[in-house]
């Protein structure tokens, strides 16, 4: 597993931040992350104002606290995937997602993360880059 999906995953529940069209800032919380042929993947619903956000302006930006009280900041750009196979394997990774979807419902999407830069900070240490 890649260290950026490890460090996600690890996380439990992340924040996104995206920027609506006249660049004003939301936050939402996400928990399903998942690797795919060594992409970090996340998901969401194509009606959300998320999705419509992230197509349209697709740098964001996650945070999340660690079990340890170390957080990171990660800045991304998402990219979309249309394929099957890829949705497939997202909700395979969360089979609870599937009460509400699944991968030929034409709601459920499934990006992935490009042109990381992640940095983990903490109060006792200095801050630390996670590559892949």
């Amino acid at each position: 597993m890649n260290k950026i999906t490890e460090e996600l995953k690890k996380i439990g529940v992340f924040y996104v931040a995206t920027a609506d069209a006249e660049g004003n800032p939301h936050v939402r919380p996400f928990g399903a992350v998942a690797e795919f042929e060594g992409k970090t993947y996340i998901i969401t619903n194509n009606q959300k104002k998320c999705y419509a956000e992230m197509i349209a302006h697709p740098k964001i930006e996650i945070s999340g606290t660690t079990p340890n009280d170390e957080w990171i900041r990660l800045n991304a750009e998402v990219k979309r995937d249309d394929r099957r196979e890829a949705r497939k394997a997202m909700l395979d990774a969360y089979p609870d997602l599937r009460s509400m979807y699944n991968e030929d419902d034409g709601i459920v999407e499934v990006l992935y993360l490009e042109n990381v830069s992640c940095t983990e900070y903490s109060f006792t240490a200095e801050p630390k880059k996670i590559s892949d």
